[in-house]
């Protein structure tokens, strides 16, 4: 039995400074309309939290579902920040390939604060978030400034191919209507906007943003009563965690593990995400048409671009400048305009991946359109070692 994208639907991004509940909602009914079902269909519902005062979306199953209107669904709710949606796909999934359920809605929404984020209020000594802002001082662009000094010392990329990742994507943001972001920019410009964290500026760095996304997921037999023969497929969600020991630094921690005695894996953590869900589908990176990766900042891209296996190690900066990774390309990264012309909104960042995907694969997404789209990868990662990777085909 497969699982397969019956809707797809997103509310915009951008800061409007309404309830979170408000933008699901309205992703949920997009997505419906899409699936051409209606709420009391369906019967299993999973949120994707966002945090509220130490309470995880006020907990989001229940609220969206009232909000939709009670209707005895079946409901969870999930956190794993950034990886938070990719997970609440794979409950829905899960359920549907067991046989629980034939339809699920999945929904994930945020409204954040302005500025970086920052840590929830109180002390809490034994959080490895709280210690970081506060021992160490290490906001998130922090972070991103490290991993691209790392990137630049290793590999040899410089601030004009972090520049150029920017333009890349606000190109194809500019050519999305869901987008917070759209309009095109040059190479010149970034280079030119205020330094935040060396090397990285304020346009390698994505804003933090409200917006919502949601999947109707179905079997597929419940689709073909439909008369959705042709609907996208899910061939694989990853949501593994590092191996030991994980020698290289992840937000939020300040230190790895130690190798002393023990090697390395094979693979590190970001890696190893988009290889189970490679291994799972039986495809591998040659496969992939297209992918929506994890650029929170520029330099990040290029760094998901070698882990999720599109080139070797120290590569990606020439699939860039080849324009490989553009519209047009030979394999486009973030054809959606990703998190540089989306911005943050936590819990629907993977949810959003895969309406990306949806669209894609169904040949939908206008003038942003990946050309015989088949195979399309999604991989982002969440706080704690929450790996998040989705793989769809038509």
């Amino acid at each position: 039995m497969s699982v397969v994208v019956l809707g797809a639907g997103m509310h915009p991004w951008g800061k409007w400074g309404r309830p979170f509940t408000e933008y699901g909602v309205a992703a949920a009914r997009a997505a419906l309309r899409d699936a051409g079902i209606e709420w009391r269909d369906v019967q299993y519902l999973v949120g994707a939290d966002t945090i509220r005062n130490g309470y995880p979306g006020f907990v989001a199953g229940a609220t969206y579902a009232q909000a939709l209107g009670w209707t005895g669904a079946r409901i969870a709710s999930c956190y794993a920040a950034c990886a938070s949606g990719a997970q609440a796909i794979d409950i829905a999934r899960t359920r549907i390939l067991a046989g629980l359920c034939d339809v699920a809605l999945v929904v994930g929404a945020d409204a954040t604060p302005k500025g970086f984020f920052k840590p929830v209020g109180g002390d809490r000594p034994d959080d490895p978030d709280w210690l970081r802002f506060r021992l160490l001082g290490a906001t998130n662009p922090g972070y991103f400034g490290l991993y691209a000094r790392r990137r630049m010392a290793v590999h040899g990329t410089t601030a004009a191919d972090f520049a150029a990742v920017k333009v890349k994507n606000a190109l194809a943001g500019s050519l999305n209507p869901m987008a917070r972001y759209r309009t095109a920019v040059t190479a010149e410009q970034v280079l030119a906007s205020p330094m935040v964290a060396d090397p990285l500026r304020l346009m390698d760095i994505c804003a933090t943003s409200d917006g919502g996304a949601a999947v109707v997921l179905a079997s597929q037999a419940y689709a073909a009563r439909l008369g959705a023969r042709d609907a996208v497929r899910i061939a694989a969600v990853s949501t593994v965690t590092p191996t030991y020991p994980n020698a290289v630094l992840e937000l939020p921690n300040f230190a790895t593990d130690s190798w002393l005695a023990v090697p390395p894996p094979q693979r590190p953590f970001r890696a190893a995400i988009a290889h189970a869900a490679y291994e799972e589908a039986g495809i591998g990176p040659r496969d992939v048409s297209f992918a929506e990766v994890y650029d929170l900042s520029t330099a990040l891209e290029l760094d998901w671009v070698e882990d999720i296996g599109l080139c070797p190690p120290g590569e990606a900066d020439k699939l860039l400048r080849a324009g490989d990774t553009a519209l047009g390309g030979r394999v486009p990264v973030n054809p959606s305009g990703g998190l540089a012309s989306f911005g943050e909104a936590v819990p629907a960042q993977a949810i959003a991946q895969v309406c990306e995907l949806t669209w894609q694969l169904r040949g939908t997404a206008g003038a942003r359109q990946v050309a015989d789209a088949r195979v399309g990868l999604a991989v982002n990662q969440g706080l704690f070692g929450h790996g998040s990777a989705v793989l769809a085909t038509r």
